[in-house]
């Protein structure tokens, strides 16, 4: 329980909290550009279930993503223009991002493994002109591309071979190193998210450049002060997933450090094994792949060398056990960053700065304004199970965490959109008298 010089620490700098936004921001630029001068900063560490393994600087990738900017170009992408990245983790993934990021185009990460209906729905409305795939994906894409006239080129990765798509490593080899990224606005577009299940038709979340910046003090809370002397980042969140874009590859590339990329199936025995090999630092799982870990190695220091420093978890609250497990016998206290789509990064827990209760969500984050309200906006009372809202402002400011909108849905953003400025997240949930929020479960039209 938090004492109370802590509570009143904690509500101090609630109030106290400014974004001061700048005019201008771009995610690519923040994440690798401003990073890319010196060649000796690695950004990214890559194995995949094969064994192989590579490693990237920031001025790998930034030299990548440049040709590749090149090429989508003359491709005749534009900004605004919807490009879809259907890739697991692996860099090429990463690189497409900063090349579509810093032209101002809109990125539209895709799960790889989706079935044919969900992965036409989802490049239909968006109505994406280019998608870059690997194997996994390529074989779905080529069953619904007649069902998909916005899609023009297709660009290959890996061992993706097939008619009509262009390979990666033959477009961008004699592609220019060198392009000059556009200047974007801090609240322009850009990328659409898409949440739920991998079937269905899932809506898109558009996501501003501040995105980012509004995901940064939940990313720093839930690793302890990040980054700290020997940080190395991993996660098994799909890079299309909120999750893991804000607060895993785009949040630890803003602090210019490095992360490990691991393109293959989970498996706790594998976990283990790249936590070990790579002197993993800090991490976020979500609790499935915890409950695995538990399982297969109920005694990890026993025989891995770890050097984990942070672990998060993504997804719904964790069950005793699996947390009293990571502070036993991993030697962590598991926190808790809220990563739901459209309003990631907005509460979550900070042993360090505000201790809240074990299986609550947490409190929110200074910069957001949170509360439990009826779907009129009328802020509940403690103890009262209503919809866990964010407000657009905190403080007389803009919250930068939270979506845009729906994409060309505007009746379903109105929707969400309810009193004076709360956003509904979809999310049944009570706060105690402490002010830490309690999950109960999903509303039954989210």
């Amino acid at each position: 329980m938090a004492s109370d010089s802590q509570t009143d620490d904690y509500q101090e700098l609630c109030q106290s909290f400014r974004w001061r936004l700048p005019e201008h921001f771009n995610i690519a630029e923040d994440v690798c550009g401003r990073w890319a001068g010196d060649r000796s900063r690695f950004a990214l560490y890559y194995e995949d279930a094969r064994g192989f393994t590579s490693a990237h600087s920031f001025w790998d990738i930034q030299s990548e993503a440049n040709r590749l900017s090149n090429v989508l170009a003359a491709l005749a992408t534009v900004r605004g223009d919807r490009v879809a990245v259907i890739l697991p983790q692996r860099p090429e993934a990463a690189i497409a991002l900063v090349a579509i990021l810093q032209m101002g185009a809109i990125a539209v990460p895709l799960a790889h493994r989706l079935g044919p209906d969900a992965l036409a729905h989802r490049l239909s409305d968006v109505a994406a002109h280019l998608a870059i795939v690997d194997e996994t994906a390529l074989p779905t894409l080529a069953q619904v591309r007649h069902r998909l006239p916005a899609l023009r080129h297709v660009i290959a990765v890996g061992a993706a071979i097939g008619k009509a798509v262009k390979p990666w490593g033959e477009v961008v080899e004699h592609a220019s190193p060198r392009y000059m990224p556009v200047i974007t606005a801090a609240g322009d577009p850009a990328l659409i998210l898409y949440s739920g299940a991998s079937s269905g038709r899932a809506q898109g979340v558009v996501m501003a450049q501040r995105t980012l910046l509004g995901n940064l003090d939940a990313y720093v809370s839930a690793h302890a002060s990040f980054p700290q002397p020997g940080d190395l980042f991993w996660s098994a969140v799909d890079w299309a997933r909120s999750g893991g874009l804000w607060q895993g590859l785009l949040a630890t590339w803003h602090f210019g450090r490095p992360l490990l990329a691991y393109n293959g199936p989970f498996d706790a025995g594998k976990a283990f094994a790249l936590l070990q090999r790579y002197a993993v630092q800090n991490c976020l799982l979500e609790p499935p792949a915890l409950q695995m870990m538990q399982q297969t190695l109920p005694e990890p220091r026993a025989t891995c060398d770890l050097e984990l420093r942070t672990l998060a978890s993504s997804g719904p609250p964790l069950p005793e056990p699996i947390r009293r497990w990571s502070q036993e016998k991993l030697g962590v206290t598991i926190s808790q960053p809220w990563c739901r789509t459209g309003t990631s990064g907005i509460l979550g827990h900070c042993a360090a700065r505000w201790p809240s209760s074990p299986g609550s969500l947490g409190r929110p984050y200074p910069g957001h304004r949170v509360a439990i309200v009826d779907r009129q906006g009328m802020v509940l009372r403690p103890g009262e199970v209503g919809e866990l809202a964010a407000n657009r402002q905190c403080n007389g400011e803009d919250d930068p965490a939270l979506l845009l909108g729906f994409w060309q849905s505007p009746a379903e953003t109105t929707a969400r959109l309810v009193g004076d400025g709360w956003v509904l997240t979809g999310d049944l949930a009570t706060v105690d008298a402490k002010g830490d929020f309690w999950h109960r479960g999903r509303t039954g039209d989210a």
